[in-house]
This record gives C-alpha cells, sequence and structure tokens, in this order.
C-alpha cells in the first residue's frame, strides 16, 4: 500500500477542530525552507511553545509539531519569510478554518487595526497566499492565472468553485446527487458527494452496502444505511468525538486517520490521545522512511532486534519494580506492628513532643530536651534519632527498624497510616504485574512480525545487518544512513547524571528543590556526597548502587571520584563565573545533616557538612557532550574522560560567550553534520535534549 502523501477533507475537517485549541497563540517568527514548508513559531500561554508547520509540496499537509522534531531554520530568510515576520510578529492567531468542504485551511492573525489571513491549499500543485484585511493577495509562493481564479499579488484572492460538504448532506440531498449517478456506490460517494476514495469506501463498510453495487440497483434500505453511516461520521467530526490512528504496513508508515477505519483493520495500528500528535508522527515519520528507500533503493528491513531488546529491558526493570514494591510493602507493615509492639513506648514519645508543642515550646527546645532525657537513660527519649521541624516529624528507632511519627497523631493513627501506605504499594505493585503482562504482549507481536518478516523473504537474513552483530563489528555509524533508536527511561534523568569511566552513576541536583529531593530520596549510606566550596553548587551523589538495589559497601575507583568531582565543579557557579578550575570536597553521606547548629539558619537546598572533608583540588572546568549509539541511543554529557570513550562522536566545551540556548544549538549542527542520518540526531540530540546536559552560563566549543 502507498502511504498517503496529503490529507483529505476529512482529515483537515478533524485536524482544523483540534488545532482551534490554539486560537489565542501569538506568533514570535516565521520561516520559509526550500520545500515549500512554511514554519510559524507561536507561543500558546496555556499549552507553551508551539510549531505551526504548512506543506505545500510533496507531502501537502498542516500540522503542530513536537518541536523536538522541527528543522533546524534555514540561513538567510527570503523576501516571503520577511514579509510574514512583518506582518504577523507578535500577532495573535484568532481562527483556524477548513473553507467549505475543501482542502484549504485558512489562518486568521491579528495585531492592533491590522488582520492578515494566511490560505494553505493542499490540493493539486498545492500554495499558500497571505492576505490583507480587504483579502488582496499580498504574496503568494505560487502565482496561479486560470480561467477560473487568480491567485497574484495585488489581486483579491479567489477561492475554488463550491463543492458539496458531505458531512451537511441531507437524506434528500444524498438521494438526488445518487440520482444524477450512472455508476457505482463507491465511486459515487467519492465524486457526486464529495468523500474521496478512501472515506466513500469507509461509508459503504460502516453501512454494510457493498460498493460495487450499482447506483441503480441501490434500494431505500440501502439508502438509509448510507445515510446513517454518514451522519455518523459527521457527527464524530462535527463534536470531535476522535479516535485517532496511525497505520503501518511492514514496519513502514502508510496513514493516519481521526478514528479507526473498518477499510484499515488488516493494518498494525496504534492510537494517539490528538489527530494532531497522529499526524505529527506520520509524517515525520514518512519523510524518514523516504529517505531511505532513497539511499537504500528499497525500504530497511525492521529493526525487530532492538525493539525486542528495549522490550525486554522493560520488563526487566518492570519485574524488577514488582520485586521492589513487595519489599516496600512489607517494610511498612513491619514498621506499623513495630508501633503496636511498642506501645506505650511510641505513645509516651508522641505525648511528650504533641503537650510540649501546645506549650509553645520550640522543635529546637523539644530537641533539645529529648537529648538530655537520652543522657538520663529515659526509654522514650534514648529511641528519638531526629526531631524535624520542617515537616513536624519525630522518627524514632524500634527494635532495628526507624520509623516517622506524627505527635499531632496518636498511636493508632500512626500505624494505620504506615497500613495504608504498603496497601498503596501493593497496589502499585498489581498496576506492574499488569504492566509486564502488556509489555509481554508488545513483544510477543514484534516476534510475530519478525516470524512473518523473514517467511516472506528467506535470503533476508543473508543481507541485513543484525544488532547483535554491530555490536561486535567496528560499525561507521556516522556514515550509515539509518541508525536504529534503541531508548528507554530511567529514574535518573530528572537530574544531571553521568556514568563514571568505571560504570558507577552520578547524579546532581539543579536547583535547590531538586538538591533536597535528590539527598533525601537517594542518597544511601555506601554514596558519596560531592559538593564545591564555590556558593551555588550541586549537591553531586556518586551512586553505589540503585535506588531499587540493595546498599552495599563500594570501593570507588580513584578516576570515578576525580570525574564525580570535576562534575560537581563544573555545573556549579564556577562555571557561570567564566573560571576555568575549582575546587571540590567529598564526605560520608553520614556527614550530611539537615540540622543546622542552633541559632543558625539554614536556606533552602543547604546542608550542614559535619566532620573531616576529601578535597580534590583545581578540577578542570570543563564538559564533553557526546552522542551515544551503542546500547541506548542518547545524547550523554559530562567530564570527557567519561563521555568520550563510550559515544560515536563528541564535543568538548568551556566557560565562553555563548549562553546555554545558543551554545546548545552550535553543539547540535555541529553534530547534524558529523551523521548522515540527521533525522536520528533530530530525535536524540536536539538542542533541548543537548542544553540539559550543558552549565549554567556561557560556554563556548573548544577546538581540537
Amino acid at each position: 500500500m502507498d502511504p498517503k502523501r496529503e490529507l483529505s477533507s476529512v482529515d483537515i475537517a478533524a485536524l482544523v477542530s483540534e488545532l482551534r485549541a490554539h486560537v489565542g497563540a501569538k506568533v514570535d517568527k516565521a520561516y520559509l525552507y526550500d520545500d515549500g514548508l512554511v514554519r510559524l513559531r507561536m507561543r500558546d500561554f496555556d499549552r507553551g511553545r508551539v510549531e505551526l508547520l504548512c506543506s505545500v509540496e510533496d507531502p501537502k499537509f498542516v500540522v503542530a509539531a513536537d518541536p523536538d522534531r522541527i528543522p533546524d531554520a534555514p540561513g538567510r530568510p527570503p523576501n516571503f519569510a520577511m514579509m510574514l515576520r512583518n506582518r504577523i510578529a507578535n500577532a495573535d492567531l484568532v481562527d483556524v478554518s477548513q473553507y467549505e468542504f475543501d482542502r484549504i485551511v485558512t489562518l486568521t492573525f491579528e495585531r492592533e487595526a491590522e488582520t492578515t489571513t494566511i490560505v494553505v491549499e493542499l490540493f493539486g500543485d498545492g500554495n499558500l497566499a497571505v492576505l490583507d484585511s480587504s483579502g488582496e493577495v499580498v504574496q503568494s509562493l505560487r502565482t496561479i492565472r486560470l480561467k477560473s481564479r487568480t491567485v497574484a499579488p495585488g489581486s483579491q484572492y479567489e477561492f475554488p468553485g463550491s463543492r458539496l460538504n458531505p458531512l451537511d448532506v441531507s437524506y434528500d440531498g444524498l438521494i438526488a446527487r445518487m440520482e444524477e449517478s450512472d455508476t457505482d456506490v463507491v465511486r459515487t460517494l467519492a465524486t457526486k458527494v464529495n468523500f474521496g476514495g478512501l472515506y466513500a469506501e469507509e461509508v459503504c463498510a460502516r453501512a454494510g452496502v457493498e460498493k460495487t453495487l450499482s447506483i441503480a440497483d441501490t434500494t431505500a434500505t440501502d439508502h438509509e444505511a448510507l445515510f446513517d453511516a454518514i451522519d455518523r461520521l459527521a457527527a464524530d467530526l462535527h463534536e470531535t468525538n476522535l479516535d485517532p490512528r496511525l497505520y503501518e504496513e511492514d514496519g513502514r508508515v502508510v496513514d493516519a486517520t481521526p478514528f479507526p477505519l473498518v477499510e484499515r483493520e488488516d493494518l498494525d495500528e496504534t492510537a494517539f490521545d490528538s489527530f494532531n500528535a497522529a499526524l505529527d508522527i506520520y509524517f515525520d515519520r514518512l519523510e524518514t522512511e523516504d529517505e531511505e528507500t532513497k539511499t537504500t533503493g528499497e525500504p530497511d528491513r525492521p529493526d525487530f532486534e532492538a525493539e525486542v531488546a528495549k522490550y525486554n529491558r522493560i520488563i526487566d526493570q518492570q519485574e524488577g519494580a514488582i520485586e521492589e514494591f513487595a519489599t516496600d510493602a512489607e517494610r511498612e507493615r513491619e514498621r506499623a506492628e513495630a508501633i503496636y509492639a511498642r506501645y506505650d513506648l511510641v505513645d509516651e514519645v508522641l505525648t511528650t513532643v504533641r503537650e510540649a508543642r501546645a506549650d509553645g515550646r520550640s522543635w529546637d527546645s523539644i530537641e533539645s530536651t529529648l537529648s538530655k532525657g537520652a543522657e538520663r537513660g529515659i526509654a522514650a527519649a534514648e529511641a528519638v534519632v531526629d526531631v524535624d521541624s520542617r515537616e513536624g516529624t519525630v522518627t524514632v528507632r524500634l527494635d532495628d527498624l526507624t520509623v516517622n511519627l506524627d505527635p499531632a497523631e496518636g498511636v493508632e493513627h500512626n500505624a494505620d497510616r504506615l497500613y495504608t501506605e504498603a496497601k498503596r504499594i501493593e497496589q502499585k505493585r498489581e498496576g506492574a504485574k499488569e504492566a509486564v503482562a502488556e509489555t509481554r504482549e508488545q513483544l510477543e507481536a514484534v516476534e510475530k512480525r519478525r516470524e512473518a518478516w523473514e517467511a516472506g523473504d528467506d535470503d533476508a537474513g543473508d543481507d541485513v545487518d543484525d544488532e547483535a552483530d554491530d555490536e561486535d563489528r567496528d560499525v561507521d555509524w556516522l556514515a550509515r544512513s539509518s541508525v536504529p533508536l534503541r531508548t528507554v527511561d530511567h529514574w535518573y534523568e530528572q537530574f544531571r547524571w553521568f556514568h563514571t569511566s568505571d560504570g558507577f552513576l552520578v547524579v546532581g541536583g539543579r536547583d535547590a528543590d531538586v538538591n533536597e529531593a535528590l539527598v533525601k530520596k537517594y542518597l544511601e549510606p555506601n554514596d558519596r556526597f560531592f559538593h564545591t566550596q564555590a556558593h551555588g553548587g550541586p549537591v553531586t551523589i556518586l551512586k553505589a548502587t540503585g535506588p531499587s538495589e540493595s546498599s552495599r559497601a563500594v570501593d570507588f575507583p580513584d578516576l570515578s571520584l576525580r570525574e564525580a568531582a570535576q562534575f560537581a565543579v563544573s555545573y556549579s557557579s564556577v562555571w557561570k563565573d567564566s573560571r576555568f578550575a575549582g575546587d571540590a570536597y567529598e564526605v560520608d553521606p553520614s556527614q550530611v545533616s539537615k540540622t543546622p547548629e542552633s541559632g543558625e539558619y539554614l536556606e533552602k537546598g543547604g546542608f550542614v557538612i559535619r566532620g573531616d572533608r576529601t578535597y580534590h583540588r583545581d578540577m578542570a572546568c570543563e564538559v564533553a557532550v557526546g552522542i551515544q549509539v551503542k546500547g541506548e541511543t542518547q545524547v550523554v554529557g559530562g567530564p570527557p574522560a567519561a563521555i568520550e570513550p563510550r559515544t560515536e562522536t563528541s564535543i568538548r566545551l568551556q566557560p565562553g560567550r555563548y549562553a546555554q540556548n545558543d551554545a546548545a544549538k552550535l553543539v547540535y549542527r555541529e553534530f547534524r553534520d558529523r551523521f548522515a542520518d540527521q533525522t536520528f540526531v533530530r530525535k536524540v540530540a536536539s538542542p533541548d535534549q543537548i542544553q540539559e546536559f550543558l552549565p549554567p552560563g556561557g560556554s563556548e566549543i573548544v577546538d581540537d
């Protein structure tokens, strides 16, 4: 099946209903590309950045694209782009509409007293015209002079002749059009009723009327069934009751529709939350697959091995989470039972703290009193290991367990809270089990597709690179026309992160809130804590084990310690101050506390470090950003010694004159120039993704 290369009238009707959600967005800038593609960058104050693409070449479409998938801005803007910027920069989008039932989208913008309309023609050779408030053509991509209509600068824009809108047709109107026909049902619906081929077939299928049936042989029952099918389809479009689908055949996209089609039941399908999102993915993949076909002369074998590996990794992670949930739930139940087992002691602690707070005593005073009580051997005071004034909680040790207590509640309520938490975790465990089952089904579907492919081409295995072989061979990924994507989500990607040369994970904070969350949730006893002497440095943790693993002592190699220290320095204010080296220290987690000395104030995101520190002096302020291909495909960044060996290509940066976002764009362009598969670069290492790994402040590329 040939893939769809332009939007149908039905597609446009559905798409326009969704694009109207962006009415009110303000235009930032307009771009024109050589291939008849106009890009409008806008700001939607409810939804953020909007990138509206209007393509009037092959393929023809209008879509609000994911900002990560937009093409790079072209060089010097042509006159048409400058004209657009002059007319609609800072203008508000006030209307998105479809002209009658034609393949025409109109976009109306207002700025002060000036109205500009962009007419996107998605039929024939395609065209885009810019109109002033009077409907006069200011400029158009193509000049059209026909007997029926003219589109040229200085002329009044003329829409094509009116067509019947099948979505509004009455029963009598449908019958009248059918009576005018001397052909079969499907061609009558396609031409006389203006449904086009695919949706004409869909109406026949939904109505249960044979599409090749001659109009002369149709009955009143057939007419009613056809009208009911049209009416239901029209209602879904008018009410934006959509259920979008992307269809594939042999691993390649062939269509995207606003709802499931009976005519596409034999194809692989993927559901989407919005039709626009389905179209965005569809046309992006269509471009990629077109490039593959141009390069190879035939479609590439789908990368089944990468998909299988991906789903196996996901299953491993999900099963690990199930085990972790079981352990966590059991631990919460043990804590609840410990509270009841030491009922009198817990009650004494809670009562003491609650009465002290009722008397107006400060948390510091309460903590001091409990400390003195512990020195005198009072059992309840000895059990208290921490008082958290910010959370208003007390932590006690009951046998081998530590339990957080809320003094505002009684013993039973504190125990019930833990039992409830255990139940919540058990529910998450059951949800994880369901997720595993779903992932296994997806894995089986991929394996079946692989079997079907191989059954259809016995020689395919002799000519196609196997992923496992690729890992063992010296593959020139930079020169490959198509680089397979292999991605998986990791818990640490919410932070700054990298893996040391020895394979240890390092995570770092981005701001005060993240610093606190990092220490509170992920700092384990056998980790190492790093920080700089400079103000504003991120919390940096060298992890001994993952959060789902049992904590164990690790003898960290010196290289990993130095790389973690360099990471702490490079992402601190040292870089922002344009200094090229700085000092960092490391301590044990036990030395890190949120409790300040008496009379001192601890700002948000700050910590008290007690005891001796191990210093790393004059650590170079330098990072590398690279693209990893083997294993997972992703952009990574951190100390050059750790990043450069594990990436296919990398770029070093040091403090410099380019703002963070500008530096990210420079790096992206360099990567794009190095890889033959530029689509791959755009997906795994967009400027936004690169920026996540750049230190705060100015940067510049270090010359090789």
